[in-house]
């Protein structure tokens, strides 16, 4: 398993990963398009082959970064890459000296916020009816670079 940069090129590959993870709340190419565009920081997790595993993305502005996305493909979670994801995501935003790190998580996803807890992030709110179509809450959680 390899960590590279997200191109445009992987967007063909993440768009079935989110269209399975997420349904009708998936991010859409042109969402990854701007993203990128942006210059914002993505990356994908490859297999030998060079097949995408997961991915995730970190948006650093100011004084604060915050985690966009974190997706691992069902056959390969489990095994740790959500944690390698989420811990290059946590190295770059200290790597651009951001104090804090915030992200949304769907209120109703246990383990991810598990994950998230397990480094550091604690609840500060809720954004009801966050995820659209569905209607899901998402908690707000945030780390200090202290952690």
């Amino acid at each position: 398993m390899r960590l590279e940069r997200f191109r445009w090129w992987h967007i063909t590959q993440v768009l079935p990963i989110e269209a399975d993870l997420f349904g009708a709340e998936r991010w859409s190419a042109p969402m990854f398009w701007n993203e990128l565009a942006n210059g914002h920081f993505y990356l994908v997790a490859t297999d030998d082959t060079g097949a995408v595993l997961g991915y995730a993305g970190l948006t650093v502005q100011a004084d604060e970064a915050w985690v966009q996305n974190i997706a691992v493909r069902r056959d390969a979670q489990r095994r740790g890459l959500g944690r390698l994801l989420l811990e290059a995501l946590l190295a770059e935003a200290a790597r651009r000296h951001a104090p804090s790190v915030l992200l949304e998580v769907a209120a109703d996803n246990a383990p991810a916020q598990k994950l998230y807890a397990a480094y550091g992030f604690e609840p500060i709110g809720l954004r009801r009816g966050y995820y659209q179509p569905s209607n899901t809450d998402a908690l707000i959680m945030r780390r200090g670079t202290d952690e």
